[in-house]
């Protein structure tokens, strides 16, 4: 891999797009030349890096001659149409989308819990999704310590997780209800302004979403736990950035809070925000646009053997996302 690779964020001018720009500014990364590729009707918008214009150019299957490592935000069907084509022409393939996730052919990961997995790529890697990647972050740790068989997790979704348009519906809504006009929608199948949505993706025939299943399916893989379990209610909540999950874990050894808080303070890429006699736990306010994930809240689980209560928040465009993509990039190149 070059040193100083050419890379490419399709779906540049979206919300993971941007980070992902950014964070290749702010963390330095080595980019020798910067292509920003999106759908038609972005082709021409500027966008700044490191303070030089770029042009936004259209994305076609013949645009990745000469680029060594492109950055994949641009949604599932996107990158099962157009990472082939990247691959073919030498391209190392992170995709943020669900499209290859499952791919056993395919690493799914978080370079802090598997980074050796990023050397088995066969041209495309896989981010996990985002609610996943923070729960993760905090379990993973204790898991290493005290073995996780099993969670049971409610989220707490921010609207950026859903896109640009629904950052502008909970805007609309809060000013249609101040304003006392009537509320209209067009993302969410209930107003979000004021209101919780115990729906994320799309429901399967057991009655879980899409969403709720990467949990279990997408931690095995990332874990390397293939009997780990997770029963997950994913909810929507009118946050506009940085999703938090409330976890119950149970462990196959004897935990206690000061052995969890030992581990988790020595966990990379996590702090520990626990001071609950101050009011001082982690919310997503104090999470949006930080590397770190915040857990707190740690308690033993009155309802379980083994049991760890926690509180996990996270920001889902970087960390959940732009970072951990970035964040793949740079093993590669190590």
């Amino acid at each position: 891999m070059n040193r100083n690779p050419h890379i490419a964020v399709v779906g540049a001018t979206g919300a993971v797009g941007i980070e992902m720009i950014r964070t290749l500014e702010k963390r330095n990364f080595p980019v020798g030349k910067l292509t920003l590729l999106a759908s038609a009707r972005s082709s021409g918008k500027q966008l700044t890096f490191k303070g030089q214009p770029i042009t936004v150019q259209t994305l076609t299957h013949d645009s990745f001659a000469g680029i060594d490592i492109a950055l994949f935000s641009a949604g599932g069907d996107i990158s099962r149409d157009f990472a082939p084509a990247a691959v073919k022409a030498g391209c190392v393939v992170i995709d943020n989308s669900s499209a290859f996730r499952m791919n056993p052919e395919v690493p799914l990961v978080v370079p802090e819990i598997n980074a050796s997995a990023v050397k088995d790529h066969r041209g495309i890697i896989s981010n996990p999704n985002c609610t996943t990647i923070i729960t993760l972050m905090a379990l993973y740790p204790l898991h290493v310590a005290f073995g996780v068989s099993r969670i049971f997790a409610s989220s707490y979704q921010a609207v950026s997780g859903t896109g640009a348009k629904a950052i502008e519906e909970l805007e609309r809504q809060v000013g249609e209800i101040v304003a006392g006009r009537p509320v209209t929608r067009n993302v969410y199948p209930h107003q979000i302004a004021f209101n919780v949505i115990p729906q994320v993706d799309s429901f399967l025939p057991t009655g879980y979403t899409k969403e709720e299943m990467k949990m279990e399916n997408e931690g095995r893989k990332i874990m390397s736990h293939p009997t780990f379990r997770a029963s997950v209610t994913c909810v929507r909540v009118p946050v506009y950035r940085a999703h938090a999950v409330a976890v119950s874990a149970e462990f196959e050894r004897p935990i206690t809070v000061e052995s969890a808080r030992a581990v988790l303070a020595n966990a990379q890429g996590l702090d520990v925000v626990d001071f609950p006699e101050k009011s001082e736990y982690p919310v997503p306010l104090n999470a949006a646009e930080k590397y770190n994930c915040h857990v707190g809240r740690l308690r033993l689980d009155c309802a379980l053997d083994n049991g760890l209560c926690f509180w996990v928040a996270g920001d889902q465009l970087l960390k959940g996302a732009a970072l951990n993509a970035v964040q793949i990039a740079e093993e590669l190149i190590k």
